[in-house]
């Protein structure tokens, strides 16, 4: 296999890792005013994700960065065309860090609403965003034969995109609420569960209206396969949430993203962003590649540095597996309720 083939299956599979496990993250940041009924019910869920909202945007980071080293051409078309809703999207991450690490610092309950609307706006833009971004890369922009972007942020603005958004907008808030009746026990977790069923069947109809119109456009097979894999995935886990199952709820939606991305990757390849002006002028795997000697010190240090990287993230995981509830959360208005 080509040494442009492998990355791009790595940064594909690095976007599957950030959307899997930060989907989650933005779905309880947005869910705070609907699912808690009071500032101990929103600390418990802030809890939830306070160990791993760090640790999960790594992903999205070392995905940037395979992405500048291996397809240096697909990184400045892509950073220099998308500039404003990547600016908003970074800007959204850095106050949504902020509200989780300065929300507990004082107990007015007026100091914590501000930086609780913080977490809900900074995890509502990018759930949203980065759905119109990748729909766009997948369906294509206007790309002139000097690899630059000349359409504008209205360009990006169009149905296809804006249902990418909607969709990654309620699968995040499905998989978010999943996430919360999975780790936490009494009232809070019913909500939940309840919830993401409801949830979860608007995201499976507008989710199979975008696969679908992305598979009439791009007619790849194989991107149907995963389509077909990532549906049965989501409704598998709304059954499972229905019936009490969380975690295999939760599992449900975790696949189906996870497809879901794969397959819209498949249905780019070989191409890493298609221009609408003319096919000569797309970015592919070969014409936006990085030298062949940087491609293979890239791959030597990924096989030394990848595995130790998941088997700490896992271990994150592993060691705050189990369920917290209301009486877990002290009175005390100082608690670290971010951490």
């Amino acid at each position: 296999m080509e040494l442009t083939t492998v990355w791009f299956t790595l940064i594909a599979v690095l976007w599957i890792g950030y959307f899997t496990l930060e989907g989650f993250d933005f779905g309880v940041g947005m869910l705070l005013p609907v699912l808690a009924r009071d500032d101990r019910e929103r600390r418990m869920m802030i809890n939830t994700i306070g160990p791993h909202w760090d640790g999960n945007e790594v992903w999205v980071l070392t995905a940037g960065g395979a992405t500048f080293a291996a397809f240096p051409e697909w990184y400045a078309t892509l950073f220099s065309g998308f500039y404003l809703p990547l600016l908003l999207i970074l800007v959204a991450l850095i106050v949504r860090n902020l509200a989780f690490e300065y929300r507990h610092q004082r107990p007015e309950p007026s100091w914590k609403a501000r930086w609780d609307l913080a977490i809900i706006i900074g995890s509502f833009l990018p759930a949203l965003l980065w759905g119109v971004a990748f729909a766009n890369i997948v369906r294509g922009v206007p790309i002139d034969e000097t690899k630059d972007f000349t359409g504008n942020l209205f360009t990006l603005l169009n149905p296809f995109g804006l249902l990418g958004g909607v969709v990654t907008l309620l699968l995040f808030l499905t998989h978010g609420a999943m996430f919360i009746a999975l780790k936490t026990d009494g009232d809070i977790r019913h909500r939940a569960r309840a919830l993401s069923v409801q949830l979860g069947l608007g995201a499976a109809l507008a989710a199979v209206v975008f696969l679908l119109w992305t598979q009439i456009d791009t007619g790849n097979v194989g991107s149907a396969i995963f389509f077909v894999l990532a549906a049965l995935a989501l409704v598998g886990g709304i059954v499972m949430a229905r019936a009490g199952r969380e975690g295999w709820g939760f599992i449900g939606t975790f696949a189906a993203i996870a497809l879901a991305v794969a397959g819209l990757f498949v249905a780019l390849f070989p191409d890493v962003m298609p221009s609408t002006t003319d096919s000569a002028f797309s970015l592919t795997t070969t014409n936006a590649a990085a030298t062949h000697y940087t491609l293979k010190v890239m791959t030597v240090v990924a096989a030394i540095f990848t595995p130790i990287v998941l088997g700490y993230q896992a271990w994150t995981y592993w060691v705050f597996r189990k369920r917290i509830s209301v009486h877990h959360i002290p009175e005390a208005e100082l608690e670290n309720a971010g951490r």
